[in-house]
């Protein structure tokens, strides 16, 4: 008898969400499997940043389901969705979101002790982490390029080993050599970490990298060329 597959890592049914009136998200539909990218684009107001807080449970679906790694985050206690979300998801930012006060390391093992792993160990897996990605892990973060600062976040996202990864603008403040390095960083976090990622970008290169490439139409998920 085979085994039964394993759920997609994320899969989102039907989703509405609207405020003041407006809709945003209108039956958005979306499944993402491990080691797979999907990248999303939109104008400004589409929806895309709505669509990323729905996936971190930073906002509820007026109606449809959230599922990550099977579970439907719309149900969750927000204890319960908060130690979900911890195990499972990393989030890179625009702008990296790091404490200047604090080393890269240091930075890297937020996430770690959040999640209830040891100091030592947590520091261990960090400066690991690093070395893969290329960053000094003891300068000081406010002298880091653009570039670098955000690898310590893909870093920090990726410390706990989430099945989900996702990118709000993620080169949004980059350009040149440092856009280029981070979009290869993120597009080859599926391939080396069996993860799953989703990106939001006004970059059409960035886009581009996706296995799927998708934009918001009229508060759905529609492939790239389909929408006008």
């Amino acid at each position: 008898m085979s085994a039964t597959p394993a759920p997609p890592v994320l899969r989102l049914s039907e989703v509405v969400y609207g405020v003041s009136g407006r809709s945003l998200l209108a039956g958005a539909d979306l499944t993402v499997p491990a080691g797979s990218s999907v990248s999303v684009m939109g104008p400004s107001g589409s929806g895309k940043s709505t669509l990323l807080m729905c996936v971190m449970g930073l906002i509820r679906p007026q109606s449809g389901r959230v599922e990550i790694v099977g579970r439907d985050v719309t149900r969750l206690s927000a204890r319960a969705l908060a130690a979900h979300r911890r195990r499972h998801v990393g989030m890179v930012f625009q702008f990296g979101e790091l404490l200047p006060e604090l080393t890269p390391v240091e930075n890297v093992m937020i996430a770690s002790l959040l999640a209830g792993e040891a100091v030592t160990e947590a520091r261990s897996r960090a400066e690991s982490l690093l070395t893969r990605l290329g960053v000094p892990g003891a300068t000081a973060t406010q002298d880091l390029s653009g570039g670098e600062r955000q690898r310590v976040a893909v870093g920090r996202a990726l410390v706990n080993t989430p099945e989900l990864l996702l990118a709000d603008e993620p080169t949004g403040a980059l350009d040149g050599e440092q856009r280029e390095a981070v979009a290869d960083l993120l597009f080859s976090t599926p391939r080396e970490h069996g993860c799953a990622l989703v990106v939001v970008t006004h970059d059409p290169m960035v886009a581009g990298r996706a296995d799927v490439r998708l934009r918001v139409h009229e508060g759905r998920l529609v492939q790239a060329e389909e929408a006008r």
